[in-house]
């Protein structure tokens, strides 16, 4: 990810990291219901979503030309934290993957987080598609960032 032109590049790393794990039905199979280790889980994802960010408290659109480079990346990414953070009020944050994975809302999050994410990956010249990097590539990355394993 070549983001370190963006002034608060290594939240953004954390944020596309987030929506990236957010936004693969198949990563979540095979590495979350799976338990397999190094990536953290559903309730990490979204801490790492929000935690620095304070995205549950206010709008993509404050963090435009620090985090996010657009309004229309900013808009993406408040529709994914509203969908991801009303399934976990509504499952609870210490909630079993599958109770994410189950609920009924969770496809339409999944879509959400997929359109921030590639919005974001294309934005940074970065494919899309390549799976989600393990939490210590990311904390490698951020050089240092705290990052929730």
């Amino acid at each position: 990810m070549p983001l370190n032109d963006m002034p608060w590049w290594r939240w953004r790393c954390t944020v596309r990291s987030a929506l990236h794990m957010l936004s693969d039905p198949v990563f979540q199979q095979e590495t979350w219901l799976t338990g397999r280790p190094g990536y953290g889980d559903v309730t990490d994802a979204v801490y790492r979503l929000v935690e620095d960010t304070w995205l549950d408290n206010w709008s993509a659109e404050k963090y435009v030309g620090t985090i996010f480079r657009d309004s229309q990346e900013a808009s993406l990414v408040d529709a994914a934290v509203l969908q991801v953070l009303r399934i976990m009020h509504q499952v609870g944050a210490d909630a079993p993957v599958t109770s994410y994975l189950e609920h009924p809302g969770w496809p339409e999050a999944v879509r959400a987080a997929r359109d921030a994410h590639v919005r974001m990956a294309t934005s940074d010249g970065d494919n899309p598609d390549v799976p989600p990097v393990p939490l210590n590539v990311l904390a490698m990355m951020t050089r240092g960032m705290t990052v929730r394993v």
